[in-house]
């Protein structure tokens, strides 16, 4: 961490410890997290300066004296959900003029948004964008100081910042960013205008923090990047993501490595070996192919086509054959015909993908996708949508039923969202499964033999 980040730190830390003893409690923050892994990760270094500030962190925001929104603009939907949350937020603000809120993360990114939000949302006092997270107690302090609204988005990223703190929910595992931006441009995909070019840190950087959190009783780490397979390409110096995947296979004490996301263009034969070679690498591939049509990958500018990724898919099971394989799939992509839908049905029978994450195109203005023809009508598209996800139960549910009676190891995170009873965990393979337990095997590798398999679930109980 800077030494300037620290001097603001303190300073606010020490205003918040005096607010704590006149007032008899401490001031608190919440952060509403939007998106994928990569803005979980951005929240946890948040949180992480916030704590350090003196703020406790809190789930109510009537509680709140900090109020952050941590953004996501992949889709059209996640914005209208921002903006719907920051007119409920101008309420708050009336009734309690002392309270910060704040937008940040890669919807404020976008050229224009930090104006709309200045705009639109004035009872807003902190916007910055996806490049400037270290600088929160610069921002901080100066809202402290009554220099009014700080409003900071760079167009161009800054260098790796390391040492960054991190409030992590899980004490067993954790969230490493190894790479940041993308270089993939795919021509519906908003990302590399908002998160900037691949920059990959320093492979000896994430090996000696790995080490240092599984001192901290870390069990498993998610690598993350928009595309992991291209990590250290950029550093030419012959790094590359299978050989920090071996590096970080020789950490004692670490059980479970896993990594999100990957892109089908880098993945090669020697990463797949080294996967394979490996006991602490989850046995799991989430591999986006996002179409089965070859036309329309290549309109997506994805750089494959069906044909390939289909013998990548075979490269895998030639050596992990029991290795599941999730992908990302988008329906009603600009000038995707009744053909083409077909052609991602038969990709996904093929494959016999264990699930996907599945979504209706959504247009997103300053990327080449979003001027293209769209003929398809919204209703046409829900419909195909729908015959996707139906084919997908399918396939996933049968994968699920010759689970039955199998014996899987299960690393218990916490109590089920749906039976708090209960215990839920996930495999190697990324399946959730749910059984009944005692709290200390929360954070513990365990073996549990399933006992009834569902669609997106498996239910089990303690192996003897």
């Amino acid at each position: 961490m800077q030494e300037e980040q620290a001097y603001y730190l303190n300073q606010i830390c020490s205003e918040n410890a005096l607010y704590a003893q006149q007032n008899g409690k401490s001031k608190k923050c919440l952060i509403h997290t939007f998106g994928c892994q990569m803005n979980e990760r951005d929240s946890e270094i948040l949180f992480g300066f916030l704590t350090q500030m003196g703020y406790e962190k809190t789930e109510k925001e009537s509680e709140a004296d900090f109020i952050l929104l941590n953004t996501c603009c992949i889709r059209e939907k996640a914005e209208s959900k921002v903006l719907s949350q920051l007119g409920e937020l101008k309420k708050l603000k009336q009734n309690n003029p002392d309270l910060l809120i704040g937008v940040c993360g890669c919807m404020v990114q976008q050229k224009g948004m930090a104006d709309t939000i200045r705009s639109s949302a004035p009872h807003v006092d902190l916007i910055f964008g996806t490049h400037n997270l270290h600088n929160l107690p610069v921002y901080v302090y100066n809202l402290y100081r009554g220099k009014g609204r700080q409003i900071t988005v760079l167009e161009q990223e800054e260098a790796i910042q390391e040492g960054m703190p991190a409030y992590r929910e899980y004490p067993f595992k954790a969230l490493v960013n190894i790479v940041y931006g993308c270089n993939n441009f795919c021509t519906y995909c908003i990302v590399p205008y908002v998160r900037g070019r691949e920059r990959s840190r320093k492979q000896a950087d994430i090996v000696q923090e790995v080490k240092q959190l599984v001192k901290e009783g870390v069990i498993e780490v998610t690598l993350l990047g928009q595309n992991v397979n291209s990590y250290g390409l950029d550093l030419h110096d012959g790094t590359t993501f299978a050989g920090l995947l071996r590096e970080l296979d020789k950490i004692e004490g670490l059980r479970r490595i896993r990594y999100m996301t990957s892109h089908p263009k880098d993945l090669t034969e020697e990463l797949v070996q080294t996967i394979a070679a490996s006991s602490k690498i989850c046995n799991h591939f989430h591999l986006p192919v996002q179409s089965g049509s070859s036309r329309i990958l290549k309109l997506m500018n994805r750089r494959y086509t069906k044909e390939d990724y289909l013998r990548l898919v075979a490269l895998i099971r030639r050596y992990m054959p029991d290795a599941a394989i999730t992908t990302d799939i988008i329906v009603g992509f600009p000038g995707e015909t009744e053909a083409d839908f077909l052609e991602t049905i038969d990709l996904v029978k093929q494959v016999q993908f264990d699930s996907a994450f599945t979504f209706i195109y959504s247009r997103r203005t300053g990327t080449p996708a979003a001027i293209m023809e769209d003929p398809i009508s919204l209703e046409e598209k829900k419909e195909r949508l729908q015959r996707l996800n139906d084919v997908l139960g399918e396939i996933g549910r049968h994968i699920n039923d010759g689970l039955e009676d199998k014996v899987v190891e299960v690393l218990v995170e916490g109590p089920s969202k749906t039976n708090t009873e209960m215990l839920s965990g996930r495999t190697s393979t990324n399946k959730t499964v749910i059984f009944a337990g005692d709290s200390s095997l929360i954070g513990r590798i365990v073996k549990v033999t399933i006992t009834e398999a569902q669609t997106w679930i498996l239910k089990g109980a303690l192996a003897e």
